[in-house]
């Protein structure tokens, strides 16, 4: 069975459980600071993909870094994924729990990209604006990049709407490339 087919089931039957128990949003805030660690950290991400080491070992690993930190749920989900030697795939469950849950709140991710950080006002105003015109609440993720020069580059699931000056330099260019006022004989 493929890796996201498995990562489904279980992450669907966490958010049962956990919304069951009534600890769904701290479970979610579970998911989201192992999603950082096991992004950010290399040898946690190798280990847990690592055939070689045998699960009891990598629950240890797991308990000395989370035990404290999360809720007893997840500690016990993680076990139970680690008894069935299905710890490879924790990162592909997490990131299946964040979207089963945001199916289930009803949220929207959008993602913007800007040449300069946005204000804060700025930033709730998009938030707004994109609330209303997709009926959903958003979770806007904020990105930099300086090659825009200016305006934004913004993403809504599928949808892309770009407004950055570099986007329009590039089709301004294109533009002259099919020189217009040059007669053709």
């Amino acid at each position: 069975m493929s890796e996201i087919r498995v990562a489904s089931r279980y992450a669907k039957s966490l958010i049962e459980l956990a919304q069951e128990k009534g600890v769904l949003e701290q479970v979610n805030e579970d998911m989201k600071l192992f999603t950082k660690v096991a992004s950010q950290n290399r040898d946690l991400h190798l280990l847990l993909r690592n055939p070689i080491v045998k699960s009891d070992k990598k629950m240890a690993v797991l308990n000395a870094v989370f035990k404290g930190k999360m809720n007893d749920l997840t500690l016990a989900f993680f076990n139970i994924v680690a008894r069935k030697n299905r710890e490879s795939l924790l990162e592909f469950i997490a990131t299946e729990f964040k979207s089963q849950y945001n199916v289930y709140k009803g949220i929207k991710e959008a993602s913007v990209t800007t040449a300069v950080p946005l204000t804060p006002a700025l930033r709730n105003e998009l938030g707004q604006r994109l609330a209303v015109q997709t009926g959903h609440s958003i979770e806007l993720e904020e990105k930099i990049d300086p090659s825009l020069i200016g305006g934004f580059v913004l993403r809504v699931g599928d949808q892309q709407i770009d407004s950055s000056v570099k986007y329009n330099l590039n089709k301004l260019r294109n533009k002259f490339k099919d020189n217009p006022y040059i007669n053709k004989l």
